[in-house]
């Protein structure tokens, strides 16, 4: 078998096909090849970034766990809006004091006001960090289905254009159908070559971005029972 395919390897030059295509077919290869590139820098930089927001957001639990009150903490600890942990740490304890302010002025300070609203905050922070955890992921997917349908048009407009080539001719031969028929079949590689790594890529991003979401909802749940109890 490789025997056969040998020759074919050897004599294949994908620029001399890349050449054959027409206009359609090199814009669809060439837009293939720019999807390529975005896709490889969204998978890295994600992954780089993942990585990053969960050593943070460890390290950020760690010096947490030493402190005997979250709720006298200073201001400054709060301000860490960059890291997911402490964005929502920041957001519970400022709507935790917000709420005991408002609630003395109106004569409404109550334990169970104030922890509704922490734990309103700390809901809509939750809600955010979520959206940022999965930024980019909506574009990836798109590359991935995208793709191959891309591929499959350009492949399908260069056998058409092929095969009108060929008919105006007075005859027809292998030699004369293989050329436009390799320039378009390359559209379809262009399309398998960006979507499969794509999609690897997107599940293993997927499945890193649904365990930081778990790990940020066990984490705001444990929050809330601590603010609880050390107001209690």
């Amino acid at each position: 078998m490789f025997v056969h395919f040998a020759p074919l390897l050897a004599t294949t030059n994908i620029i001399e096909v890349f050449e054959h295509c027409d206009p359609v077919g090199q814009v669809i290869t060439g837009g293939l090849a720019v999807f390529s590139v975005i896709a490889w820098a969204v998978m890295l930089g994600k992954r780089n970034e993942l990585n990053a927001l969960r050593r943070l957001n460890l390290a950020f639990e760690r010096h947490l766990r030493d402190q005997k009150n979250l709720l006298e903490l200073p201001e400054s600890l709060r301000e860490r809006r960059d890291i997911p942990y402490a964005d929502l740490f920041g957001d519970a304890v400022e709507a935790y004091w917000k709420a005991a302010s408002i609630g003395k002025e109106k004569g409404m300070d109550t334990l169970r006001f104030r922890l509704e609203h922490a734990e309103n905050a700390l809901q809509r922070a939750l809600a955010r960090q979520t959206l940022r955890y999965e930024s980019n992921m909506v574009f990836l997917a798109s590359i991935v289905s995208g793709a191959p349908f891309l591929g499959l048009l350009g492949t399908v407009w260069g056998v058409m254009t092929a095969f009108s080539a060929v008919s105006v001719q007075q005859t027809a031969s292998i030699q004369t159908l293989a050329p436009g028929v390799s320039a378009a079949l390359l559209t379809t590689i262009s399309g398998l070559l960006v979507a499969i790594p794509a999609l690897f890529g997107y599940n293993m991003l997927f499945a890193n971005t649904k365990r930081l979401i778990t790990e940020l909802e066990n984490y705001a749940s444990s929050l809330m029972d601590r603010i609880e109890l050390e107001s209690a």
